[in-house]
């Protein structure tokens, strides 16, 4: 088995702790990454699990009514867990008034864990436990002013897809929980056995933490009724050709200076870094899926240079285009 090495003895506990409310895919989501990484260590030989997962509520054997209304079964009470190695809280509507009973029961197990995370606003659960004190954390993009207000000594990155702050980590809005647990699973037992998780699950991509919780596409369907959606279309159907504010409000009838204001407004964001964004949407589709060369794929994507290419890539994704491609294109995913 290629992850023998890192088989523990006995199955690492994770605990997804709940509450009445909560998001339903903030915990199954997680729950099917562990669950998937067990079947596959089992059809490779593995004598044992890898992981033992528990559902706890405030009370075990207790029904608890999730946002969408569908129920759930807990497993045990949060008083009731021990030897924790995963700590996982979900997030929902109502997380922000969650039990203090789960608040405090969180101050105290935290320690004794080897690591605990949030899955979307369940972050302001481990905010109200003192967790995120002094930490970089993350949250679903509605609620990153409300975490940011609820405590100056949270350096909160409203634009990442999760976040490790030594032995805490949070993740973005709800499927994002998915991503999170893969990067845990990696942590435990390396690259291959989470992309074939990934796979299994029919995840298009195992997406770094730090990529944006936002495609461009997405950030384009929000406006598609707004003023400017001509021209947010033509843009992305010419990402390939040098475009300058002047050409693309030129195409809006505009004023380069009107434009920009007006596509700030409507978007949240600049034209160039909107452009940027829609060309490396297209370059990582590229590495994914063709063996082209970094500076073809820089040149027919509408990059001025393979350097600006690079620069650019690394910086919105944290790694550079080479390494994306070793990580997202290696023989784990066949």
């Amino acid at each position: 088995m290629e992850h023998e090495a890192h088989t523990p003895a006995t199955p690492r506990l994770v605990v997804m702790a709940v509450h009445e409310g909560a998001e339903i895919l903030d915990i199954t989501g997680p729950l099917s990454v562990f669950s998937a990484a067990n079947a596959l260590h089992a059809q490779s030989g593995g004598a044992e699990p890898l992981y033992s997962v528990q559902i706890a509520g405030e009370a075990g054997d207790a029904v608890v009514r999730t946002a969408s209304g569908l129920r759930l079964m807990t497993d045990a009470a949060w008083t009731q867990c021990s030897g924790i190695d995963t700590l996982l809280v979900a997030g929902g509507p109502v997380a922000e008034h969650a039990p203090q009973a789960l608040v405090d029961w969180l101050r105290e197990a935290a320690p004794q864990t080897r690591r605990v995370g949030s899955i979307c606003t369940g972050a302001f659960i481990l905010a109200r436990a003192g967790l995120l004190e002094g930490r970089r954390a993350t949250t679903h993009w509605l609620k990153v002013e409300q975490l940011r207000a609820f405590s100056p000594n949270i350096e909160v990155q409203g634009d990442a897809l999760h976040v490790k702050d030594g032995p805490v980590y949070t993740s973005a809005g709800v499927t994002a929980g998915i991503d999170l647990a893969l990067a845990l699973l990696e942590e435990d037992f390396g690259r291959a056995l989470a992309l074939k998780v990934a796979r299994v699950l029919v995840l298009y991509l195992k997406r770094p933490g730090g990529q944006s919780q936002f495609s461009t596409a997405l950030l384009a369907q929000f406006h598609e009724d707004g003023t400017l959606a001509p021209t947010i279309q033509w843009m992305r159907d010419n990402h390939h050709r040098p475009l300058r504010n002047e050409d693309i409000a030129e195409h809006a009838a505009m004023s380069p200076r009107n434009f920009a204001r007006v596509f700030k407004r409507e978007t949240g964001t600049t034209p160039a870094h909107f452009i940027e964004g829609i060309r490396l949407e297209a370059a990582v589709k590229r590495l994914e899926e063709t063996t082209q060369a970094l500076e073809t794929i820089a040149r027919e994507c509408g990059f001025q240079s393979g350097e600006h290419f690079r620069l650019a890539f690394a910086r919105r994704f944290g790694i550079t285009p080479g390494q994306y491609r070793d990580r997202f294109r290696s023989g784990a995913w066949r």
